[in-house]
């Protein structure tokens, strides 16, 4: 059995997203939140907060929508747990000419493509979503 859990969270926002729903609940972690704190900061969700006690603690999303579509067009799982993709700072790629988001996990913590161009590090390329 693989597990992904960054995969799913993606999926599960997208899906929530098409069909509607104000908020989706999932179990935290701290891979999850970071993905999810981008996520928020780069306006393709209203919120992110975790509720509960450490062992059972819920990552609960509230999803964005303009005039009653999601802001989230589609998610790509990038490195999964079988095949890891790495990117240097040279090779970050750009998604939808800037309108898009790379998220990559670096040595210096879970940040956009921007974010890891500016700082000049790379890392894995997570996912990139639009």
């Amino acid at each position: 059995m693989v597990n992904d859990p960054i995969g799913d969270m993606i999926i599960q926002i997208k899906n929530a997203g098409m069909v509607g729903k104000p908020t989706i609940s999932l179990p935290s972690s701290k891979g999850k939140f970071a993905v999810a704190s981008i996520l928020l900061k780069e306006g393709y969700v209203r919120s992110v907060e975790q509720k509960g006690e450490a062992p059972r603690l819920q990552l609960v999303i509230k999803l964005k929508y303009v005039n009653g579509k999601h802001v989230i067009t589609d998610v790509k799982r990038m490195s999964k747990p079988g095949i890891r993709l790495y990117v240097d700072k040279n090779t970050i790629p750009v998604i939808l000419g800037g309108m898009g988001t790379a998220i990559i996990s670096t040595s210096k913590g879970v940040m956009t493509g921007k974010e890891a161009k500016k700082t000049g590090i790379g890392g894995e390329l997570m996912c990139e979503i639009w």
